[in-house]
């Protein structure tokens, strides 16, 4: 069953998205590559005293003029959300740096990613790497769109580094998530959806189902979402919005989603841009009255990743406000970004 975006303790929030895992494993040589496929893995944290080719990395890597702003550590880079993200905060004047934790294959290498060198760390050296880089930049924000699998050591890891974080990657054991950080004092974005405009979608819906309790009682639902083909389960916004329509009087069941995956069908049927078939999330709800003289469809279509990117964006500027004010909350979602009103 989908959680409420507005249901949620002040101090407890919310989930969502995806990629790449960070981890890679030994210090293999430093080389240049192409940028690989998604990949995964765990961390073993050991700290050197002595200097690191990441300190050296930075040092011949500082901010251009044009990047001055907030430093961000964006982690899994190589991935889809990762670029999408890096492209974002740079044209936001916010400085990325050169440095990434990535998947075993990855380590030790570096990457041109959107113009852009970076050096990728693994698991046995993570823990020192990022005690490097907050050394550096004191007010650094991490960025984590990597896999569900590694959301706990990931959390884990930053909080007892202590540097803040946006968590936009699904999955996990998210009490646990929300523990991890509320012990540790540590400020925090997590939320299961970045994408401003569909979250704002989601909360009306929420609030239409709590004020308006079977309003479309006796309505039959058709659900039909369109992804791309590597994406096996339903959407979670999809959820969300059938868990409100639930409240509102109709009947529906989860599995009666209608799942598109098959490219031709996306292209012919659902109307998916070509270019987007790799990259899209497309949600139609049908609603018919009871004698079918009524009808009210609801529709969002997003192309691509910059919805998401521009929103993480966003939440890392919220967040760093939080943190200079001394916000006494510490865990944050994307309500509490767009009830800030000033996003960009």
């Amino acid at each position: 069953m989908a959680t409420s975006l507005l249901e949620i303790p002040t101090n407890v929030l919310h989930r969502k998205h995806n990629h790449l895992a960070f981890f890679s494993n030994g210090a293999s040589a430093r080389s240049s590559v192409p940028i690989s496929h998604e990949r995964r893995s765990r961390f073993f944290p050991i700290v050197s005293m002595t200097a690191t080719p990441v300190q050296t990395f930075l040092e011949k890597s500082a901010p251009s003029p044009q990047n001055t702003g907030l430093p961000i550590m964006v982690n899994a880079c190589t991935g889809k959300m990762g670029k999408a993200v890096i492209n974002a905060a740079e044209a936001a004047g916010l400085h990325v740096v050169p440095v990434s934790f990535g998947c075993e294959e990855e380590s030790g290498k570096t990457f041109q990613v959107c113009g852009k060198e970076f050096l990728v760390d693994g698991p046995s050296d993570r823990e020192s790497v990022l005690l490097t880089v907050l050394d550096k930049y004191p007010n650094l924000i991490v960025v984590d769109y990597t896999v569900p699998t590694a959301v706990n050591g990931n959390a884990e890891l930053y909080c007892k580094v202590g540097v803040p974080f946006v968590m936009g990657t699904t999955g996990g054991d998210r009490d646990l998530l929300y523990k991890t950080v509320e012990d540790s004092k540590i400020y925090a974005v997590i939320s299961p959806q970045m994408g401003k405009q569909v979250v704002a979608f989601l909360a009306a819906m929420e609030i239409m189902a709590e004020q308006f309790p079977g309003a479309f009682s006796g309505y039959s639902l058709q659900v039909l979402e369109s992804h791309q083909a590597s994406k096996a389960d339903a959407s979670g916004t999809a959820k969300a919005v059938i868990s409100c329509f639930n409240k509102l009087g109709v009947s529906f069941n989860m599995d009666q989603i209608q799942l598109i995956r098959d490219p031709k069908e996306q292209l012919e049927m659902v109307g998916v841009p070509e270019e987007h078939l790799l990259g899209h999330a497309f949600h139609m709800y049908h609603l018919t009255s009871p004698d079918d003289t009524v009808s009210f469809e609801f529709q969002h279509n997003v192309c691509g990743r910059s919805i998401y990117a521009e929103g993480t964006v966003d939440a890392v500027i919220f967040l760093a406000k939080q943190i200079e004010t001394k916000d006494h909350k510490r865990i944050y979602n994307m309500i509490d970004v767009l009830r800030q009103g000033n996003m960009r």
